[in-house]
C-alpha cells in the first residue's frame, strides 16, 4: 500500500482558508493521478479535486472557484488550498492516488488516513 502522508487539517471560521498537504513517493507522485477526497458525518465520501502528473485538474462543483490543486516537484508534495471556507466544507479530507485520472475521481487504489477540517459558522 502506497504511503500518502496528509497534514494541514484544523479549525477555522466561515470564510477562512486552510491548506491540505499530501506527500507520496515515487512512481505515485511523479506518474500518478492525485487528489482528495472528503467525507461528511453521516454522508458518503465524495470526490473534491484531483490533479494529473501534467497538471491537468479536476474539481467538485461544490468546490470550483474556491480550491484549488498544485503539485510541488521539489517536495514530492500535493496541496489542496480551500478558501471561503463554508461550514458544509466540513468532513475528513482523505488524499488518494491512482494511475488512471478517471479511477482517481472514481474508486482510487490507494489513500492516505485522512485529516479533519472543521468550518465553523
Amino acid at each position: 500500500q502506497a504511503q500518502l502522508a496528509e497534514s494541514g487539517g484544523g479549525l477555522v471560521q466561515a470564510g477562512g482558508s486552510l491548506r491540505l498537504s499530501c506527500a507520496a513517493p515515487d512512481p505515485i507522485f511523479s506518474n500518478y493521478a492525485m487528489g482528495w477526497f472528503r467525507q461528511a458525518p453521516g454522508k458518503e465520501r465524495e470526490f473534491v479535486s484531483a490533479i494529473m502528473w501534467s497538471r491537468s485538474a479536476r474539481y467538485a462543483d461544490s468546490v470550483q472557484g474556491r480550491f484549488s490543486i498544485s503539485k510541488d516537484d521539489a517536495k514530492n508534495t500535493v496541496y489542496l488550498q480551500m478558501n471561503n471556507l463554508k461550514p458544509e466544507d466540513t468532513g475528513v479530507y482523505y488524499c488518494a492516488a491512482d494511475q488512471s485520472m478517471g479511477k482517481m475521481i472514481t474508486r482510487p487504489n490507494y489513500w492516505g488516513q485522512g485529516t479533519q477540517v472543521t468550518v465553523s459558522s
